[in-house]
This record gives structure tokens, C-alpha cells and sequence, in this order.
């Protein structure tokens, strides 16, 4: 089969096109012919050793895919070959086949397009997760989303809206806050072009927020800590910006406020029941048409080195999709 390999810790236009053996399903696997395969932050960091995963070499990347049950290992009784599914795989993903434990199997309801699905796992999950479970947003409160323009942050400015919040969206761009504005924010907040937390406090008349929905780190991190409200939550997502930031624990002690790590991957892991949970609501609110996610490039599979590029460029709109 084709498949995207690492071969070297490096940028990702160091990934190679090869061909490798189709895997085999181990005890409680299943193996899926990958029809679209989502492209995430992880994915271009773990290529150059810059994330808390790191296989050894060679090994193919790609951490979300929908496709077709191919087959199934010894022990799974959920699943049967020809289900339309999604898995969460970590790595392998960027392939034609790749084989994935049932627990990080889900299945894609009838009507959903298997491109639309390929992007939605890891985004909405991380997000439903973040705001619901780790930051407990409530109705009426206020929610500040860092790099609302990507996939995280859409999802994140979308579920907040479900969840009956006032959302304050933030991106660097005028078209990323446009996409944010198209899914639900109530105000919009163009951080490349002036200071954060006043640009907050403005609009909430010197209060504050209640929750920050933070996939950036860096700088964004110590500026969007001084707009908490009254014990707020910071939310730590991921550091798209490339630096990881410290958190000045005084800046918690003044405002009773929370620091929150965010890892749904290990969620996933240590929760499948509830993860499962988690998952099926997302989908039925995704078939009720409640929520809309944005792909907006898709790329065969050859050219998924530019699309890690582009999506580490933040040239990325939405979400970036790879389709072998």
C-alpha cells in the first residue's frame, strides 16, 4: 500500500511517499481502508520529535481517519467488515489502510460525508471535551476561543454556542475571523492588530471571562490569563504558537482562577466509555446539521507534506484533509 513514511526527525517536507506492507489486525483491532485522513498540529510536530509521542523510526504519521472496516482481529465483536467508521490512531494514519484498537473506533452515521468526518474527531472531540468536562462552560457564561480560525478553535466557537455562551472569538486574520463569525461568535477579536486583554475588557465592560479556550500557547497564554473573570478556567489545549508558556501562579492566586491541562487523546484511553459518550452526542448533533465543520483544502495523499506546511504556516482555515 501507499503511505506517507518518517524516515528522519524534520520538518515535514522531509516526509517520503513509499510503499509498505498493508498491516494486519492484532487481538482487538480492526483494520480500515482509510478514505480521508484529518490533518492535525500533532501530526507535524511528532515528525520532528517536537511532541510528548515519539515512535521510533521509521513510522507513517497521520492521527485521525474515517474509512471502511477492512477486516477484524481476533476478539472484536463490535465490528464487522464494510462499517463506515472513524478512529482515533495516534500514528499510521496517512495511508491507504491503516489498523486501529476498537476502543478508538466509532461509527459514522448514515448522511455524513466520510471527508466531513475525517476532520471532526479530534477537533470537536478535544473541544467538547475541554468545555464541557475540563472547564465545566455553563450557559450564560463567557468564553474566550484562542485561534478560533482553525479546526480546534471553529469547533470551539460552535459547541460554546451550544452550550448557550457568550463566545469571543480571536484569530490573526481577517478571513479566519469571517469563518468564525460564520459559526456562532458573538464577537470578534483580531489579536495580530491589537492588545488582547483590552480588546477584552472592552467588551465585557472590565469584567472579564469566564472560561479561555487556549490551542495556541506563547505569548496569547499570559495575555488571555489576565482577561479571566473571578475563578475563571484557562483551558490549556496545545502551543500551535511553538512556544509553551509559563503560568504565573500569582496571576491564578489574584482571581481564584484555574489552570486546566486538556488531552483528550489520553482521555480516550483512560475513559472509552465515556469517550464513546462523548462521541455519539457529537455525531448526532453533526446529523442534525447543529454542528457545521469547515475542510476547506483537501490533498491526495503525495502531497500531504504541503499540507502539514501550510497548516504549520497557519495558512489553514478550518480544517485540512488528506485523501489517499
Amino acid at each position: 500500500m501507499r503511505a506517507i513514511q518518517c524516515l528522519e526527525w524534520a520538518g515535514p517536507e522531509r516526509l517520503r511517499l513509499a510503499d509498505v506492507p498493508v498491516p494486519d489486525p492484532t487481538a482487538g483491532q480492526v483494520r480500515i481502508r482509510v478514505a480521508a485522513a484529518g490533518v492535525n498540529f500533532p501530526d507535524a510536530l511528532i515528525v520532528q520529535r517536537k511532541y510528548q509521542v515519539q515512535p521510533p523510526l521509521p513510522f507513517v504519521p497521520g492521527t485521525e481517519v474515517a474509512g471502511t472496516v477492512d477486516a477484524v482481529g481476533p476478539g472484536v465483536s463490535a465490528l464487522e467488515p464494510g462499517e463506515r467508521v472513524v478512529a482515533f490512531v495516534g500514528i499510521g494514519g496517512f495511508a491507504e489502510f491503516v489498523c486501529a484498537a476498537q476502543e478508538q473506533v466509532a461509527p459514522v452515521p448514515a448522511g455524513v460525508d466520510m471527508t466531513v468526518a475525517a476532520g471532526f474527531t479530534l477537533t470537536y472531540a478535544t473541544s467538547q471535551h475541554a468545555l464541557a468536562e475540563r472547564g465545566r462552560l455553563a450557559a450564560g457564561e463567557t468564553l474566550l476561543v484562542l485561534g478560533a480560525g482553525g479546526g480546534v478553535g471553529l469547533a470551539a466557537v460552535e459547541l460554546g454556542k451550544l452550550a448557550g455562551a457568550r463566545v469571543l472569538a480571536a484569530a490573526s486574520s481577517a478571513a479566519k475571523l469571517d469563518a468564525a463569525r460564520r459559526a456562532g461568535a458573538d464577537e470578534l477579536i483580531d489579536y495580530s492588530a491589537g492588545d488582547l486583554r483590552e480588546a477584552v475588557r472592552s467588551l465585557t465592560d472590565g469584567r472579564g471571562v469566564d472560561v479561555v479556550y487556549d490551542p495556541v500557547g506563547g505569548a496569547y497564554t499570559a495575555a488571555a490569563l489576565r482577561t479571566l473573570a473571578w475563578r475563571g478556567r484557562l483551558l490549556v489545549v496545545g502551543f500551535a504558537a511553538g512556544e509553551i508558556a509559563q503560568i504565573p501562579a500569582n496571576a491564578l492566586l489574584l482571581r481564584e482562577a484555574s489552570a486546566i491541562g486538556v488531552y483528550w487523546g489520553e482521555f480516550a484511553k483512560h475513559d472509552p466509555e465515556g469517550n464513546r459518550r462523548l462521541l455519539a452526542q457529537l455525531f448526532a448533533w453533526l446529523a442534525q446539521g447543529r454542528l457545521r465543520p469547515l475542510v476547506s483544502k483537501e490533498y491526495p495523499l503525495a502531497e500531504t507534506p504541503q499540507a502539514l506546511v501550510d497548516l504549520l504556516a497557519r495558512r489553514a482555515v478550518g480544517k485540512l484533509v488528506v485523501r489517499p
